[in-house]
């Protein structure tokens, strides 16, 4: 450690002396007098009386400073100058010496020449920038090329641009938008000389400017694999966090929300399966610099862009090993100051309700089926699990009471207790039927003169659905950005954002498992929520009762501060360009947790508790302190030769991170409310804490070269170095190449670009590394507990031997092959852009061999696996108009489609175990038996039927008619699954893979005259899923016999009278026990779990600007918008009790970590109008 923190301080010292060293060079550049400052040299002359003329010669020859005027306009032999001197006096001092008495005014425009001009009233060009159907394009860069000066239209597309009389020429650019040049305007003295300038959109993307690493860079030179979304794709969309509103957007960028919760932040996953060892994410950098995309405020995006391949990659090293997001935040405006607010009100509810059974009777009738039929029908159930007691008369009774609603639903026993009659629904006593969410955004910017600046602030508040103790959210968002340009050739900017949020999670302190888990175990449809004087029932008090109870929960308040300052210096007439910025970031997550008994009555006037070993108070707090530098150089030079273009970048990068995390758990609450750990007296207290502290520095390049903008060749490398391993492996080289054909520009190429506009053929490779492994891996590390022992009358710390350390230690390896196709055709309005990639994971950090068991200690691991990805994926776009009512109607239609595939190419697992990874697995593969029917009489008297002993149908292992049959595919005689390897597995086979195939996305957009609509289809074309053994949902009372219900099975269980019927012979706790049939995975309940899901769905008008001058307005739009409609998938054919998308993971708060059984906050579908208005 203490070599680690040495090394640390070095590389800091180091970082200061290069930002030294840098800015200082930058300064002894800017003195140079071909750079603009030749206002600033020093010099000794005198002058005669004379003509002005005359002194001007004199000043220019003995200065050998250039002087740029028209001596007839402006009457310098008229003009007479008494004699004067000057010592050591700067050329600018002594210019304005000689002119003060004239109408001359002296500038310096063009580096090393001085212009003189006459001082009289500049003119004025102003006007209106729009699109072709007349709206305003506020943003519109509008540019005078002779004075090489410009600004930008205001939102409502207006500008103004002043300038010296004369003649004029005006380039007007808009992003996507074809550029257009105005010449030959004149400026008059005083005068406004009006210019109203129309752009035509782009169809095609060629010239669109995508964010790279340390840069931009237009589409039609890109070599590597980039993809990039701008905010339209936001627009309009109240989303708690920008994951659900990037989730499909952009092909093989992976998002799985696994629930509705509004916190839910998933990980970002580019091209598939990364590493089995260490894993591996997207990099996500927001502004250049690490960040979390959760806290970001959606609207303040101005893009998200996409690194896919190693060589697009590469500049940020082993960070980036699976891919880098580049999420870019908006700009200030320039000229005028500009205030958007906007507000959208939504109400959501689930988009999937599980329907259960809730009459009594029914209920506890199938209870009763289950429970006898997994004991053979020996016995009769004396208990509903613990909450409810049970047998045969009462079973008459509740279905008496059932069929006579006036009587009452509960009765004291002669034992003083109350029996029940109810028929409670107690997934609506969860939660509500809808919520409701209210999103704010105010931003303010503009400019003045040399600076600008961008302000907004954010407030999304959403309810919770739980009906009690409910989960309410609250976020705020702050961002501040502004730069300020010190001389022509330097700016400085600052960058800062702060973000907090606010969340209330219930929990309960019944069974483990959380909230679902205990319903299914507790909440019985024949009891009630309340007892007659009010209080919890038992099984209230294990389920939904801890809810309404509201003194337990977790309260979540994380809070992220970062500011990031840094400078952009240029010289050379912008050939040459030094940029560098520094980072902190404070992220807290701070936890408060109260877990306190919860009361409940059995018998009138006589309180128990659940969770009576609970009464204490947990405070949790991790804070992690993020520092980064980068600092980079690049010359791009203007070549006289313009068939050749050349750029080239090189910088350095240091990033470090330290955490922090300290726990307090103590009991003995003074009350129930208690926050504070003070409040709590007892005797029980637990402390916890944690530090970690890596580091990482490295050099990067990156080289550009194209040829007639036909060859593109891109040359990506990074030294990276990571505290993370040995001093010997601390430090690698990861290369990358990237080369691209822009083939219709060949002379050879005859097609009429009216057919194929443009083909470009991309290729590159690359490697990074993976340092994604824990920061001290490779040191061996001593524990310390307390004893049970008692020595002298107090327990001892104590350690022990500590675990063997992995030896030589270093990087796992991503390498990527990569080929791509551009291709825009009928004049750019229909594009393709497709990839294919091969991707080798090497060297990955995994459990190696297995040891004799004298080793006596764990095995190490070590770089010992190897995995293969392959993949591809496809973008087709299609953008045209037509005419409707002499207006045009612009439409536009977008296809995204993604797959990919991985491969165990190496794997500590010489006998090939199921159990395991094994080399030649595919990823995801799902094992099984096939499902030959269910068993008859006839089969299982025929003695030739295939022994099933090892899977029961019951607690005895009776088979009866109606039972899971497997068939025999080894034909053995006996079902069993071999020695469980891949030589010999049994009678199962491959049947199915985990693993999304076929990711796709459908965008379609149409506007016309103001108004505008656009929809968004997301979804996965191929995917197999088994339900977990706990998946209460699909399996019902299955699972265990006093679990809920679900409907769609009604009617669907095996029968005599129903032997086709989807589900076998009812029993209880065969798709739980684990050696039943149903926990078997099997064809007959594997899922395909393929799905389209409307995402979005927007429509808006925006109000004609005749309208919103009158009321001093520039834009104002209002919406109505729709996200998660709709969806459908082969599963809905079983039942549509669960969301396809919940599937894979369960909710680690409310389940104690249990995963892959759909016990999810639901997610949610939405309806949302919205108002946006700019001043």
């Amino acid at each position: 450690m203490k070599k680690y923190l040495l090394l640390s301080q070095k590389i800091m010292r180091f970082t200061f002396l290069v930002y030294s060293f840098l800015i200082a060079g930058s300064q002894i550049l800017s003195a140079n007098t071909s750079n603009g400052q030749v206002l600033y040299k020093r010099m000794n002359i005198s002058f005669q009386s004379g003509n002005l003329l005359h002194v001007l010669d004199q000043l220019q020859l003995k200065s050998g400073v250039d002087f740029a005027y028209d001596p007839a306009y402006l009457r310098l032999k008229r003009i007479q100058i008494t004699a004067k001197d000057f010592n050591n006096e700067k050329i600018g001092t002594i210019l304005r010496a000689i002119f003060n008495e004239t109408d001359i005014l002296f500038k310096e425009e063009v580096p090393g020449i001085i212009t003189l001009v006459k001082n009289q009233e500049p003119g004025t060009i102003s006007g209106k920038i729009v699109d072709e159907k007349g709206e305003p394009l506020p943003g519109a860069s509008i540019k005078i090329l002779e004075l090489d000066r410009g600004v930008q239209s205001k939102p409502d597309g207006s500008y103004s641009i002043s300038a010296n009389p004369g003649t004029y020429t005006l380039v007007v650019s808009f992003i996507s938008y074809t550029s257009s040049t105005q010449t030959k305007i004149q400026v008059k003295p005083g005068q406004v000389t009006s210019l109203n300038v129309s752009l035509t959109a782009q169809t095609g993307t060629l010239n669109e400017v995508l964010v790279v690493g340390y840069g931009t860079q237009k589409r039609e030179n890109l070599t590597g694999a980039v993809d990039q979304i701008t905010s339209k794709a936001l627009e309009n969309r109240s989303v708690p966090n920008l994951a659900q509103g990037l989730q499909g957007v952009i092909p093989n960028l992976n998002l799985t929300m696994g629930d509705g919760k509004p916190i839910q932040s998933p990980a970002y996953n580019i091209r598939g399966t990364t590493s089995i060892g260490q894993g591996g994410n997207a990099l996500v950098l927001v502004d250049g610099v690490e960040g979390d995309p959760s806290r970001i405020n959606p609207n303040d995006i101005a893009s998200v862009t996409v690194l896919k391949d190693a060589a697009s990659a590469a500049i940020y090293g082993a960070r980036g090993a699976f891919g880098v997001v580049l999420i870019t935040t908006k700009s200030p405006s320039k000229e005028r100051t500009s205030i958007n607010y906007s507000i959208a009100q939504s109400v959501k509810s689930p988009t999937t309700v599980p329907k259960y059974v809730t009459d009594g009777y029914t209920f506890a009738s199938m209870f009763n089926d289950a429970w006898s039929a997994w004991n053979d029908y020996s016995q009769t159930p004396q208990n509903i699990n613990k909450t409810v007691k049970f047998s045969p008369e009462y079973l008459a009774e509740l279905k008496r009471r059932s069929l006579d609603p006036s009587l009452p639903k509960y009765e004291v026993n002669a034992n003083g207790e109350y029996v029940y009659y109810d028929n409670t629904d107690w997934y609506h006593e969860l939660y509500k039927d809808h919520n409701s969410a209210t999103d704010q955004n105010l931003s303010i910017s503009g400019s003045s003169g040399k600076a600008d600046f961008y302000l907004s602030g954010r407030s999304f508040r959403q309810s919770g659905l739980f009906r009690y103790n409910s989960d309410d959210y609250q976020m705020y968002n702050v961002r501040a950005k502004g730069s300020l340009e010190l001389y022509p050739w330097l700016k400085i900017y600052n960058n800062a954002d702060y973000s907090a949020s606010k969340y209330h999670n219930p929990v309960n302190v019944g069974e483990g498992g959380g909230i679902w888990r205990n319903i299914a175990d507790e909440g019985h449809n024949v009891a009630p929520m309340f007892n007659p004087d009010g209080t919890l029932s038992y099984s209230a008090a294990y389920t939904v009762g801890d809810f309404y109870y509201g003194k337990n929960g977790i309260d979540m308040t994380p809070k992220v501060f970062r500011n990031t300052t840094g400078f952009s210096s240029k010289f050379f007439n912008d050939q040459f360009r030094v940029k560098g910025d520094f980072t902190f970031q404070n992220t807290n997550n701070n936890e408060s947790r109260t877990r306190v008994p919860v009361p409940y009555s059995r018998k009138p006037g006589v309180i128990e508790y659940v969770g009576s070993n609970y009464n204490d108070l947990q405070q949790l707090y991790r804070t992690t302190n993020y520092l980064a530098t980068n600092i980079y150089a690049e010359y791009e030079p203007k070549l006289i030769n313009k068939n050749h273009y050349l750029k080239v970048l090189a910088g350095y990068n240091y990033e470090q991170s330290t955490y922090k995390r300290l726990e307090v758990v103590r009991n003995g609450l003074i009350f129930e409310d208690a926050k504070d750990i003070n409040l709590a007296l007892g005797q029980s207290i637990t402390t916890g804490g944690g530090y970690e502290q890596w580091a990482i520095n490295g050099g990067f390049y990156r080289l550009n070269y194209a040829f007639k903008d036909r060859y593109l060749v891109e040359l990506n490398g990074r030294y990276d170095g990571s505290s993370k391993f040995p001093s010997n492996q601390r430090y690698a080289f990861f290369p990358s190449v990237s080369a691209g054909w822009r083939l219709s520009k060949e002379p050879f190429w005859k097609i009429n670009p009216n057919a194929i506009t443009d083909v470009k053929i991309r290729a590159s490779y690359g490697s990074l590394g993976n340092g994604n492994i824990a920061s001290y891996a490779f040191l061996e590390k001593l524990g310390i507990t307390q004893s049970d022992r008692v020595l002298n009358g107090v327990r001892p710390q104590q350690t022990s031997q500590p675990g063997v350390i992995p030896d030589g230690l270093t990087w796992e390896t991503s390498t990527t092959q990569n080929l791509g196709l551009d291709i825009a055709f009928l004049n750019n309005r229909l594009n393709f852009s497709g990839d294919a990639y091969i991707r080798k994971t090497t060297d990955m950090f995994t459990t190696g061999m297995t040891l004799p068991a004298v080793f006596g200690v764990a095995v190490p691991k070590g770089n010992y696996a190897d995995l293969k990805t392959t993949g591809w994926e496809a973008t087709i776009t299609w953008n045209d108009k037509f005419e409707v009512g002499s207006k045009p109607l612009n439409y536009t239609v977008r296809l995204t489609l993604a797959d990919y595939t991985a491969k165990i190419l190496k794997f500590n697992n010489p006998e090939r175990k199921l159990s395991d990874y094994y080399a030649g697995q595919t990823v995801g593969e799902i094992w099984g038996f096939v499902t030959d029917g269910y068993y008859t009489a006839a089969s299982i008297a025929d003695p030739n039927t295939p022994k099933q002993i090892l899977y029961k149908s019951s607690n005895t292992g009776k088979i009866l008619p109606g039972d899971i049959k497997f068939a025999d595919l080894n034909g053995d005689g006996v079902i069993n699954d071999g020695d469980k390897t891949v030589g010999n597995p049994g009678d199962r086979k491959i049947i199915g893979n985990s693993t999304p195939r076929y990711t796709y996305g459908i965008s379609l957009g149409a506007d016309w005259k103001g108004f505008f609509f656009s929809t968004f289809f997301q979804g996965v074309g191929k995917m197999d899923w088994y339900p977990g053994s706990e998946n209460g949902t699909f399996w019902g009372q299955y699972n265990r016999p006093y679990n809920k219900v679900p409907q769609f099975q009604l009617g669907n269980i095996w029968s005599p009278e129903n032997p086709d019927a989807y589900f076998p012979r009812y029993r209880g706790y065969i798709a739980q026990n684990g050696s039943a049939t149903l926990t078997q995975v099997q064809t007959k309940y594997l899922q395909n779990v393929a799905y389209i899901r409307m995402k979005n769905l927007q429509i808006g008008y925006n109000l004609p600007q005749t309208f919103l001058k009158k009321a001093g307005l520039s834009s104002v739009r209002v919406f109505l918008t729709g996200e998660n409609l709709w969806s459908w998938s082969p599963l809905y054919k079983i039942t549509k009790d669960i969301d396809v998308e919940s599937i894979t993971g369960s909710d680690r708060v409310l389940t104690d970590g249990g995963s892959g059984n759909g016990n999810n906050y639901p997610i949610l579908k939405s309806y949302s109008l919205g108002l946006s208005a700019t001043f």
